[in-house]
């Protein structure tokens, strides 16, 4: 028996919305639980990849709002930024336009998707009562130096135009188009994220996966070591000296030669009139070149000598100074020691060109002679002055000692991690909210005069510069400090800035006097479950715990982490690969929506696999889903009058009771987990006994009844529509959704029987049947009488008899 699911879902949208069951009250007793999924770009419709994940977040929060919480879980859209950007230059639309129409095509999408959104909640980040807090936001960094300006070497992507952030790199790639990364060398806006670095190592209180916690501590790259100074003073500079960074000092004996990134600004200084044109020619060509490129290990390892040389205070030795592009000025002082004997980069580097290599960490009975490879491991300090004769790990710290002693460096922490660069040369994202004064100087706009609105006629194709540069009634301003002619900042904030505090906007979204009203947050306060895809470790999820810890310490918030858990959905994967619009390979949801209705495609993609893992769609599997849910719809239009209650036996009705209670604890067991799959696994073997039940005519209305609405109540979260109409049905009060979920009672759920393994020396032999509550002795009387067994210890002695309660019983014999 089918149903009609359009009538269904017309009818139940109608009824919701009506009764606006959806509707989050601040005020309501219940205990708080801020429920969110990341929001998505509006570059395009939805595509069931992004039903899957908004699904499961969908799946759970009503769970918890039905097991007595009062659940925020609110929606809206990540407008700006170059997804959007670059999808309107596409197809020749301008960004505002083509943004808001496919918000409204995805409202409509996720509408019809039946998903528990108070949508009087929404968040739209490219409106203006959504980026004047952007703005907001960036001059209280920036009055607290957590926001400033500085010429710097940047990623550079040429097809989108723009500069890209670390983070936004990916293998020497664009994450938005796939192009090539270059450098160049530019002013841009920063935020002081590594003021944070220590405290964002600190991942004790939140529930998050490990491999997100690892991936952001990599990202970080804490390290501690020594920075020291290597003299140049010879050269008549303002800089007496280079400083690089260091985790191994104890090798500061052994340094033959000096490297210098080819973008460290001494090198132009340094490098002599002779040498000038090779090295000015090679580092043209490192900046052609990604920094993947650049560190690959498959690279051969170049360099070229700058005509200079630096002085090792140590041991007063002169070393040459090179330029090498396996050095990054983004990490360190852009400078390293090279000390060939004990580092493999540098010792393959100095057999290719000739330099020393000198031991100074000997290896056991080293006898001094040449090294065929790099020795890492620990030793004997040799060739190291007064530090002779002691194991190198006292080395390490004697010797930087003896350096801060003598004025010539300091133990150091170093960090892989840059400070965030907010900057981007394109039209689509807020505007930084700064003027520039030729008497004031750099000078911030005043709150009073937020937002800064971005001007709707601006050219917005790309060209390299932004193009807000080019808009007159943009550009020139006024000066708020001192009132004369002024220019504006042209470039526009990061889109990740608009991730970083949204969903402090979703606790007041109306709110016109702040970005989130204080009662409101104090609340709801941080999100206690947040979902969304595990590439967002290094940028988004760090970005905003950045910006809630900084928000911390000026006030504005009082918890220290944005998400106190995670849970990361896997890929839904088509024809083999990663479902992508750019790969071209995305299924739009609408059409199965009109064959199947939204609660089978719901209730396969919680099917198809484990919601963290994801799983590759199959039309036959979502058929197959659509045959179970007509299968329940069938069963709970069956009328429990005819049962014939003479034919009722005891045991087949406790036996039913006994399985949905075990299925409510399944259900409820896996929808906490976000073990989706094995749930509905559940519930489809339930309603196949309870299919035999009937059959059989061994049940009670009163089992029936009882039956189907409970099956009605665990469903509910995956197939709102249907089974709002089963619970009409079975005469339910209005809503379903409103209802408490159902509990399992734990003496009526256990097991009469229970299946234990019997093993002859550790090797499967036989399986049995016995009570749940069976004693030891008794489980080993059992498994001794087995026949199998029997058969397998004819002959021998029995020297043991093994026992692992409800599980197993494991016979020694010999």
């Amino acid at each position: 028996m089918s149903y009609d699911h359009r009538d269904m879902q017309a009818k139940w949208s109608d009824r919701w919305e009506d009764g606006g069951i959806y509707a989050v009250a601040d005020d309501d007793p219940r205990p708080k639980w801020y429920e969110l999924h990341m929001y998505p770009y509006p570059s395009g419709d939805l595509h069931v990849g992004h039903w899957f994940a908004m699904t499961g977040a969908d799946v759970h929060a009503r769970y918890m709002r039905m097991k007595g919480y009062n659940v925020l879980h609110p929606m809206g859209f990540d407008a700006f930024g170059l997804n959007a950007e670059n999808a309107a230059i596409k197809n020749g639309v301008h960004p505002h336009t083509w943004t808001m129409s496919n918000i409204e095509n995805m409202r409509r999408q996720l509408r019809s998707m039946g998903p528990m959104y108070d949508w009087e909640r929404e968040v739209v980040t490219c409106i203006p009562d959504y980026y004047k807090w952007n703005q907001w936001f960036f001059l209280q960094l920036y009055k607290n130096g957590l926001a400033y300006r500085a010429d710097a070497p940047v990623n550079w992507c040429p097809s989108c135009q723009t500069v890209l952030a670390n983070e936004q790199v990916i293998n020497g790639f664009c994450e938005r188009c796939d192009t090539a990364v270059a450098h160049k060398d530019m002013e841009q806006w920063f935020f002081k994220i590594t003021d944070y670095a220590d405290e964002l190592l600190d991942h004790s209180k939140m529930d998050w996966p490990d491999r997100i916690n690892t991936m952001q501590t990599n990202w970080i790259g804490r390290s501690k070591g020594v920075e020291v100074d290597f003299d140049i003073s010879e050269y008549g500079l303002d800089e007496q000296a280079i400083r690089t960074f260091t985790t191994r000092i104890d090798t500061v004996f052994g340094v033959t030669f000096i490297v210098l990134a080819p973008e460290h600004p001494l090198v132009d200084k340094l490098t002599t009139s002779e040498h000038r044109d090779e090295v000015t020619a090679y580092v043209e060509q490192a900046r052609l070149q990604t920094e993947i490129e650049r560190l690959s290990t498959e690279k051969e390892k170049t360099g070229v000598f700058t005509g200079a040389f630096a002085v090792n205070k140590l041991n007063g030795e002169r070393v040459p100074i090179l330029v090498a592009d396996y050095v990054l000025l983004s990490y360190g002082t852009g400078m390293v020691m090279g000390v060939p004997a004990h580092d493999e980069r540098d010792f393959i580097f100095a057999t290719k060109n000739g330099l020393p290599i000198r031991v100074v960490i000997a290896p056991p009975a080293w006898d001094g002679s040449k090294l065929d490879e790099a020795y890492i491991a620990p030793g004997t300090q040799v060739n190291s002055g007064q530090f002779d004769g002691i194991p190198n790990s006292e080395g390490l710290e004697r010797i930087a000692d003896f350096i801060e002693a003598n004025g010539w460096g300091e133990r150091s922490v170093n960090y892989r991690m840059r400070d965030w660069l907010i900057s981007r040369q394109r039209y689509w994202g807020t505007p930084i909210p700064v003027v520039y004064c030729e008497k004031c100087g750099e000078t911030p706009v005043p709150e009073s005069d937020l937002p800064v609105l971005l001007p709707e006629d601006a050219e917005f194709l790309p060209t390299g510069d932004s193009p807000l540069a080019l808009h007159e009634g943009f550009v020139n301003a006024t000066c708020p400090d001192c009132g004369s002619p002024a220019k504006r900042e042209t470039d526009t904030m990061d889109t990740f800035v608009d991730s970083s505090w949204y969903f402090l906007r979703y606790a007041s979204p109306k709110f016109e006097d702040g970005p989130f009203d204080p009662n409101a947050l104090e609340q709801w306060g941080a999100v206690d479950q947040y979902t969304g895809g595990v590439e967002h470790a290094v940028m988004h999820l760090l970005y905003a715990r950045f910006f809630v810890k900084a928000l911390r310490d000026l006030g504005y918030v009082e918890f220290d982490e944005p998400f106190v858990r995670l849970v990361n959905q896997g890929t839904i994967v088509f024809n083999h690969q990663k479902m992508s619009k750019s790969r071209g390979n995305v299924i739009a949801p609408d059409a199965y929506v009109s064959d199947v209705g939204a609660d089978v495609v719901r209730t396969y993609m919680m099917f198809m696999g484990p919601w963290e893992a994801g799983g590759e769609w199959n039309d036959d599997g979502i058929n197959g889903m659509a045959r179970w849910t007509n299968r329940v719809w069938d069963l709970a239009n069956r009328d429990a009058g005819v049962l014939d209650e003479s034919d009722t036996h005891p045991d087949a009705v406790r036996g039913l009771r006994r399985l949905m209670h075990q299925t409510i604890r399944k259900v409820t067991e896996d929808v906490e987990r976000f073990k989706f799959n094995t749930g509905i696994a559940a519930m489809m073997e339930f309603s196949n006994v309870l299919g035999q039940a009937w059959d059989s005519g061994a049940i009670d209305s009163s089992a029936w009844n009882e039956s189907i609405r409970n099956l009605a109540l665990m469903m509910s979260p995956v197939t709102p529509f249907l089974a709002e109409e089963i619970w009409e049905r079975v005469g339910g009060p209005f809503s379903v959704h409103q209802q408490p979920w159902p509990t399992w009672d734990p003496d009526l759920a256990a097991d009469e029987t229970i299946t234990l393994v019997v093993q002859v020396n550790g090797r499967l032999r036989d399986r049995i049947e016995v009570p749940a509550d069976i004693s030891e002795d008794d489980a080993k009387t059992r498994a001794l009488e087995s026949d199998r067994v029997a058969a397998h210890t004819e002959g021998k002695q029995v020297r043991r008899v093994i026992y692992v309660p409800g599980r197993l019983v494991n016979v020694v014999a010999t």
